[in-house]
């Protein structure tokens, strides 16, 4: 089997409009909404267990009977990176989302079967929000003081 080299995306793909290439189409385009879901839910809970983590520990202490910690500093240094980790994990996925969906629109457009330019979601409002959040938490556990 001889694989086409070219330089050329146009001899590259053969993109014929049918019913089979349409429903490829939109079954990869909502593959391509489940994935960012399932990062921005796994972003939401890095960040909600970063902070809870500090929370917890901070309040931990302030119980009777409870003895100090050895490493007093540890759980706010977890929750920090679990935070931040969160925070990128959502820059990153924004960053493929778009990437994935303009080579589907740009080399596949015509099998989608509807206007010209690519319908948008609210991901980018969620995404965007929950990195004002993760930035927020992040630095209400950096500046709080210890």
């Amino acid at each position: 089997m001889a694989a086409i080299v070219s330089e050329d995306h146009e001899e590259r793909f053969q993109v014929k409009v049918t019913a089979d290439s349409h429903f490829a189409w939109l079954r990869t385009r909502l593959a391509i909404e489940r994935t960012i879901m399932a990062w921005v839910r796994t972003s939401v809970a890095l960040i909600g267990f970063g902070f809870t983590i500090v929370q917890f520990f901070e309040r931990l202490s302030s119980f009777e009977g409870v003895a100090a910690a050895r490493r007093s500093l540890a759980p706010r240094y977890v929750g920090l990176v679990l935070i931040a980790a969160g925070v990128m994990a959502l820059l990153i996925s924004a960053w493929q989302y778009r990437t994935l969906l303009g080579y589907l629109w740009q080399n596949f457009g015509p099998i989608a079967g509807v206007d010209k330019a690519p319908h948008r979601t609210p991901v980018y409002a969620i995404i965007i929000a929950m990195i004002f959040i993760g930035v927020f938490a992040f630095l209400a556990v950096l500046t709080r003081a210890v």
